[in-house]
């Protein structure tokens, strides 16, 4: 599923929880800029994961538009991904960060 500068597969997983892998490549830039989205990346999947229903495996790509792209724009990309994988609630917490 395509979100704007994300891809995102998922297939339904084996273990006893979800699991979630991030691809970064060189076409995103160079090494500060690839760091700088993975962080937003794990920190997005941080705060949506409680949305996803059932176990999963979820890897998110990231296209080379992500270098411009804004904190909060990759993580309402993360969930609008994970609230279009088939099972999963929809429910979603507001914007708001965890405290």
């Amino acid at each position: 599923m395509r979100q704007g500068v994300l891809l995102c597969l998922a297939l339904p997983g084996s273990e006893a929880d979800s699991r979630f892998g991030i691809t970064v490549s060189r076409k995103v830039g160079n090494a500060v800029t690839r760091n700088r989205v993975k962080r937003w990346l794990r920190e997005a999947i941080r705060h949506e994961r409680d949305g996803l229903d059932g176990v999963w495996d979820v890897v998110f790509i990231a296209h080379p538009q992500a270098a411009s792209a804004s904190a909060e724009s990759v993580r309402s990309d993360v969930r609008a991904a994970l609230g279009r994988i088939p099972g999963s609630s929809g429910r979603r917490r507001s914007g708001r960060t965890r405290s």
